[in-house]
């Protein structure tokens, strides 16, 4: 069986950001587990990415976790608002994916304890899914552990259809800002910015079969 490690680090980040798509990420909490489907990504490419934290190699205290070595978790504020990050390649190769979306499994009464909204607003971006979660950067530059976070193989799920665009937020950054870079479950209701029209809400953009 591939472990996580081994998941996270035999192949290119983009690809990764991909299969990331329908695993389940897991947190243990003092009150209880909290599981969700991880429904939408994005790939940053280290030091040859504009729009990532390492471009050019630039290291400072805050992103040091992305140079630690694949399943290392790194997390950054970006004004009032926290966001994850799974570091993707082995130690000094600074490449991530970003955690944008994830639909709720277990836990759901308390994710919306975290975060008092509708079901259909509680996790469809990278801010509110960490406030979902009740994380802030506590476990910023640690690795991924069944004690804590922890990112699930199996069970998993497997979208009918993964749809790509460019990353939301990076502009000015040449052909960085239009490179499809952003993976997601095309019509599941818990991805960012998507429409009413597009949502799937028999499936979700699930195929049928738990693996």
């Amino acid at each position: 069986m591939v472990g996580v490690t081994e998941f996270l680090s035999n192949t290119t980040t983009p690809k990764i950001a991909a299969l990331l798509l329908g695993k389940q990420l897991r947190l243990a909490t003092p009150t209880g587990i909290l599981t969700a489907w991880i429904t939408e990504t994005e790939a940053y490419l280290g030091a040859t990415d504009a729009g990532a934290h390492a471009f050019k190699n630039h290291q400072t205290a805050r992103n040091q976790a992305l140079w630690q070595p694949a399943g290392t978790i790194y997390i950054y504020q970006m004004r009032t608002q926290f966001l994850l990050n799974l570091v993707t390649q082995s130690a000094g190769v600074p490449e991530c994916v970003l955690i944008r979306g994830i639909e709720p499994v277990e836990g759901v009464a308390q994710m919306q304890r975290n975060r008092p909204v509708p079901l259909a607003n509680l996790t469809t971006g990278p801010g509110k899914l960490m406030q979902a979660l009740g994380l802030d950067k506590t476990l910023n530059g640690t690795l991924l552990s069944s004690t804590t976070l922890d990112l699930r193989l199996t069970p998993a799920r497997n979208p009918q259809q993964i749809a790509t665009s460019p990353r939301i937020g990076i502009v000015n950054k040449g052909d960085w800002s239009t490179a499809p870079l952003r993976y997601y479950v095309a019509g599941n209701p818990f991805v960012s910015q998507v429409k009413k029209r597009d949502q799937d809400l028999a499936q979700h953009g699930w195929q049928a079969t738990i693996i």
